[in-house]
């Protein structure tokens, strides 16, 4: 039986399992969550010692975190499934230069 080299998977291009990415994404989180953590401790901290320049900045940071930290948990792994070529031939069909209906210069309003 001969086996077919299309559907092999190159190790550089495999994604993670779905426990390692799910591992992933919650140490992304946690490490997000903790920094707004550290910021409300931070303009706390900095309010009762009368820093008034900085517990805006933390409190600030603090309340667009979360939003960043769920970005950043839902991203998904950049590895792509097909490999370039070396000479930079995109593996992916690209549309010809010609037009279909072979007027090259006119706009859509026939201009």
């Amino acid at each position: 039986m001969a086996r077919s080299d299309s559907g092999a998977i190159r190790i550089t291009t495999a994604g993670s399992g779905p426990a390692a990415d799910l591992a992933r994404r919650q140490r992304r989180y946690l490490v997000s969550m903790s920094i707004r953590a550290l910021c409300f401790v931070g303009a706390v901290i900095s309010g009762a010692y009368h820093v008034n320049w900085l517990w805006p900045i933390l409190i600030g940071a603090a309340l667009i975190l979360p939003y960043f930290a769920v970005v950043m948990a839902n991203a998904n792994d950049s590895r792509q499934d097909t490999m370039g070529l070396v000479n930079g031939v995109s593996p992916y069909r690209e549309l010809d230069e010609a037009d279909d209906d072979g007027d090259d210069d006119e706009g859509p309003d026939g201009a």
